[in-house]
């Protein structure tokens, strides 16, 4: 049954962990671990290697977890033509689809085209892209994926300087009334997680920070999740 990111609500915290930080020895079994211990999507990082320096999985690896797995399936393609490979992935499996603006593709026509596939749109840009790349696409748009590492690798260190960015977006979504999560990726932890929500996020895709905490999969959704006050005074 697909679900829907719009289902969820615009002021609450919601963590979609990042499989990249899994054991893909075991990606089946730690994918539902996680979303046992709290988390109600799964961050599915799909590199092209040509418009981020890596290669990660693709359309076998989502079909194969879609069998086993029921949370919300949050697809970020960081790939150049995602207009063309939409239909692939909506047929493996995804609910939500978040695509760069740097990408090749007609943004207007890739967001008609995951929609009218029956999935969410989202939009991402790397860390050198203003906020306002995004701005006339925002009206369209479920979700913005706001980086805070180069997209490509994991395990990067959180940017600071993204944070204004972040609040930027919260800012033009309020002002147009607009029904739009915010999520961040990169470097997201415990340590940096209060002041992400506190400048207007709501999804916080994490990788190391859940799959490989210290204490378990459960203790690292909900230190992220406990940043809801965080967020609650931000807004």
């Amino acid at each position: 049954m697909q679900q829907d990111i719009r289902n969820f609500p615009q002021d609450k915290i919601v963590v979609s962990p990042s499989i990249l930080a899994a054991d893909f020895c075991e990606l089946g079994r730690e994918c539902r671990e996680v979303v046992d211990a709290g988390a109600k999507m799964l961050h599915l990082d799909v590199m092209d290697g040509k418009m981020v320096p890596n290669i990660s999985f693709g359309v076998p690896v989502i079909t194969s977890l879609r069998k086993k797995n029921d949370a919300l399936f949050d697809v970020h393609l960081m790939i150049d033509r995602p207009l063309f490979y939409t239909p692939a992935f909506v047929k493996a499996g995804a609910d939500h689809i978040t695509f760069h603006v740097e990408s090749s593709d007609d943004p207007d026509k890739t967001i008609d085209a995951i929609h009218s596939h029956g999935c969410t749109a989202g939009m991402s840009l790397r860390p050198g892209t203003p906020a306002e790349a995004l701005f006339p696409y925002l009206d369209k748009l479920d979700l913005v994926l706001v980086m805070t590492v180069e997209p490509g690798f994991g395990g990067q260190s959180f940017m600071a300087d993204q944070l204004p960015k972040i609040a930027a977006f919260r800012r033009e979504i309020i002002r147009r009334n607009l029904k739009c999560h915010i999520e961040v990726d990169g470097g997201i932890s415990e340590k940096n997680a209060d002041l992400v929500v506190s400048h207007g996020a709501n999804l916080l895709v994490a990788g190391t920070a859940v799959f490989r905490h210290p204490e378990g999969m459960e203790k690292g959704v909900r230190v992220l999740l406990d940043t809801q006050d965080k967020f609650d005074s931000a807004l």
